[in-house]
């Protein structure tokens, strides 16, 4: 694995090897090949997938900058012109992940802007989501070169304050979609257990429900156990905080009040909420510095250097899943209808007179598709079928194209979300660096800051739970429809 993850750093042992390899790049077949084997993706689902491996290669290069290891080859990247020195608070180290991850937000930043108000694959902008996927991971490089050039000065400030915020706003986004997620898990089994009397969809709501208290109650047993030992005070508390809000919010939830004014509330929300904050504060507990002598896991034998590794791609691995599929949920917050498949006209005609051709087969058949859709007998992605001629062009390309109809989510508001997400990856990575260790690898998440985060994480997301079981109680002439 560090051979593999040092193949880019080694590829420039000199200038000579620099021209040769630029040259031999930039050639008219080498293009073409790049260009042939990166076009357009058909399916949306694939290039959701590619952004999330940007976004991950991106989040292990940082962690990469972090470390003695990545910092000597950069050092050899530059043909040592850099001395590269830890002097003060402020290492190297910190305003290269600032740097690296200030490139890939403003890639989003820019094809937010560019993509604003696209709704089909149909629109010419759609290409710059779905295809050039070769010029685009070459503008991201740029990117990144040319932020080597920015005074540090601005990457100190750029992360003490404006990184932060949107950290803040990432772990919040985050929360709100879970919430949802979770109103969205039970209403829809709900709806299929009242239209259809199913005893599968009623056993999956109740096993899944039983499921997540079991875990949930579980890892809090497991927490208790080994890490709210005597002197950990801090665990003891998140521990029992966590606790008794899990219970208040499953009583308020079933509360009769609740349920008069929202009758598919109800514990099946409330496990989902309850396991995810139990896991967020078992996570915290359990990546905490160890001075306290409150976390066993850190004195456990093994490999230490193979345990920060792996921690660190499995962490990446989420934040790249949670990102991807925030920013696809996230389209319910800007629009009920996330397709932007068009209604059918109900007005009627100031007059009774035929001002119009007879419509064609293709136009009755495009009708005919809608008010099925509509109706609820076909899915709206068969909208996408609508034509022969749209079919021509999907297999001249290679594919079908899913959003030929309408997208599947709001670009823009997608490649907000990953700049978000690339806010919190260098606010992660760079809060509390312990310049002192002597390890070849840095430890991801293992600071006092980062549990506070997911604990108080857990804390907001129940709040943002519970405001959204009590908001119909509360304010019923608002949330009465």
């Amino acid at each position: 694995m560090g051979a593999l993850l040092s193949l880019p750093l080694l590829a420039v042992p000199s200038m000579s090897t620099l021209v040769t390899f630029g040259a031999s790049c930039c050639g008219a077949a080498t293009c073409s090949a790049v260009c042939s084997a990166c076009g357009v993706f058909q399916s949306s689902m694939a290039t959701r997938i590619a952004y999330a491996v940007i976004l991950l290669l991106n989040s292990i290069i940082s962690w990469l900058m972090l470390t003695p290891w990545a910092l000597k080859k950069l050092e050899h990247l530059t043909l040592d012109y850099m001395n590269i020195t830890c002097q003060g608070k402020q290492c190297y180290g910190y305003v290269a992940v600032q740097r690296v991850n200030f490139a890939l937000g403003l890639f989003h930043f820019c094809l937010a802007f560019l993509l604003l108000g696209v709704k089909s694959s149909r629109d010419g902008r759609a290409s710059l989501q779905n295809g050039y996927w070769g010029p685009k991971v070459l503008v991201w490089l740029a990117f990144v070169v040319i932020t080597f050039f920015i005074p540090e000065t601005f990457f100190q400030i750029w992360g003490q304050y404006f990184a932060l915020i949107g950290a803040m706003l990432f772990v919040l986004l985050g929360l709100i979609l879970l919430v949802d997620l979770a109103h969205t898990w039970a209403e829809y089994c709900l709806e299929k257990i009242e239209n259809h009397d199913s005893r599968t969809w009623r056993t999956l709501l109740i096993g899944s429900t039983l499921g997540m208290y079991t875990a949930s109650f579980a890892m809090i047993i497991i927490m208790y156990i080994f890490f709210a030992n005597g002197g950990c005070a801090m665990n003891q508390a998140a521990i029992t905080i966590n606790l008794l809000i899990l219970l208040i919010t499953s009583f308020i939830s079933v509360h009769p009040v609740v349920q008069e004014h929202n009758p598919q509330a109800g514990l099946a929300q409330s496990a989902m909420v309850a396991v995810y904050c139990t896991y967020l504060t078992m996570s915290a507990v359990s990546m905490e510095p160890d001075d306290k002598h409150c976390n066993p896991l850190i004195r456990a034998k093994g490999t230490r250097t193979a345990s920060i590794v792996l921690g660190a791609i499995v962490t990446m691995l989420t934040i790249a899943y949670t990102t991807t599929r925030a920013a696809t949920q996230g389209v319910a917050l800007s629009s009920n209808n996330g397709h932007g498949y068009s209604k059918l006209g109900d007005e009627e005609p100031e007059h009774g007179l035929v001002d119009q051709q007879p419509p064609s087969r293709k136009a009755l058949r495009a009708e005919a598709l809608r008010a099925a859709v509509e109706a609820g007998s076909l899915p709206a992605n068969a909208l996408d079928d609508d034509s022969d001629s749209d079919y021509d062009e999907d297999s001249k390309s290679g594919g079908k194209d899913d959003e030929r109809g309408g997208t599947q989510y709001n670009y823009s508001l997608f490649h907000v979300i990953f700049l978000l997400a690339t806010t919190w990856v260098a606010t992660l990575l760079t809060q509390n660096i312990d310049y002192d260790s002597d390890i070849n690898f840095a430890p991801v998440g293992r600071t006092y800051w980062a549990s506070w985060v997911k604990i108080v994480s857990a804390w907001v997301c129940y709040a943002i739970y519970t405001w959204s079981l009590v908001a119909p109680v509360l304010l019923p002439g608002r949330f009465g429809g």
